[in-house]
């Protein structure tokens, strides 16, 4: 199986630590962001890698050639940012006749069983599965509403009122129906361009795992003393 690892951030609200090395590099407890996202994947058996980057593509590229040779790797640089649903876009190709994929947002620091998870979405087989988890702040998240059978009925991106606090995690199996649902234009934005037009066809499924999306100082160090590690 294979993987998007969404890593083309540039990381300004960690700044100073996004000065000089990519988002997805920055240390959790000692160990880089991206080792940890590669650890869990190679544990899960999935064997192929495309991260898209756009600062510091070299770099990201040679950490992964460096300690993870066995995993098939590709970094995708992307010179002008083509939204997380671009990049899936430009690189569908690279899925060739997978029936299923994941998509992942490296700034996402979990834990999660991802072989739960895709028995989850095989006995489901709808257009996608979206990890959801509760929130403090759902204004700054993608807000699902979710029927008795966890079919997904509602997507709303950064809402302003909020009608609830389940948000996608940011971890997604995705299928050959939602790539069909990318829109042709730059950047396209899965939360705002594609997972509202998928209603109804998704399945939501409940992450109780550690699950922290560092895209902030604040949460960073929330990181460095909350992450039990792998």
């Amino acid at each position: 199986m294979k993987a998007f690892l969404l890593a083309a951030g540039v990381g300004s609200r960690l700044r100073p630590l996004t000065d000089k090395i990519p988002k997805c590099l920055v240390p959790i407890r000692g160990k880089p962001l991206l080792e940890i996202w590669l650890e869990l994947l190679q544990r899960f058996g999935i064997s192929e890698v495309l991260i898209n980057a756009h600062a510091h593509a070299d770099m990201i590229g040679e950490f992964a050639a460096r300690r993870f040779a066995a995993l098939k790797v590709m970094v995708s640089h992307e010179p002008q940012l083509l939204g997380s649903a671009g990049t899936l876009r430009a690189n569908r190709e690279w899925t060739g006749s997978d029936p299923y994929f994941w998509v992942l947002y490296a700034d996402v620091l979990t834990n999660v069983n991802l072989e739960e998870m895709q028995k989850f979405h095989k006995e489901r087989a709808t257009a996608a599965t979206l990890g959801v988890y509760s929130v403090a702040d759902p204004s700054r998240c993608g807000i699902v509403g979710v029927a008795p059978d966890g079919r997904i009925e509602q997507f709303i991106e950064k809402p302003k009122n909020p009608s609830g606090n389940l948000a996608f995690a940011g971890i997604l199996i995705g299928t050959q129906t939602l790539m069909d649902a990318i829109p042709d234009k730059l950047p396209a934005d899965v939360g705002f361009d594609v997972l509202p037009q998928l209603v109804g066809r998704m399945h939501a499924y409940p992450i109780n795992d550690f699950l922290l999306d560092i895209g902030t100082l604040e949460n960073y160090e929330r990181a460095q003393k909350s992450w039990p590690g792998c």
